[in-house]
């Protein structure tokens, strides 16, 4: 299994951080890796959505949103491939007149995967890093 934590501190309020990072429809600005981000489904605080990235390859996910208690939770959905599974969450904490926002992801990649955890792993660090940064980028600039 694979585990990778990753932070940034946005200045801005917790209502514009926590909205605008999960307006979905915008992630194909907010990763630099998506060139589609869409909706499939809303009913209550679930969202199911589809991304595709610049590979061309889609997949689904679903995201619950709990604003109140300053956190999302979401799972890939199909195809899984080349994970075995893919659980990610997100926590906002308030940190006086800014936002911390962690991303926390845990899963295990498919033995016949071209990829190791580790090395998925890695390359998910180094691209969370880059879109933390476009992240606190975009919704400081709004």
């Amino acid at each position: 299994m694979a585990h990778t934590v990753n932070s940034i501190l946005i200045n801005a309020s917790y209502d514009k951080v926590f909205d605008m990072s999960n307006d979905i429809s915008r992630w194909k600005e907010f990763f630099e890796e998506y060139k589609e981000s869409d909706i499939i489904e809303k009913t209550g605080n679930k969202l199911v959505f589809k991304l595709t990235n610049e590979n061309g390859n889609s997949w689904q996910s679903y995201r619950l949103l709990f604003k109140e208690d300053k956190m999302a939770y979401a799972s890939r959905i199909e195809p899984m491939f080349p994970f075995e599974y893919m659980k990610i969450i997100w926590l906002y904490r308030e940190i006086d007149e800014a936002v911390e926002m962690t991303w926390i992801q845990d899963f295990k990649m498919d033995s016949k995967a071209k990829f190791t955890d580790e090395q998925v792993e890695d390359l998910i660090n180094e691209h969370s890093r880059v879109n933390l940064q476009r992240f606190k980028k975009i919704i400081e600039k709004e």
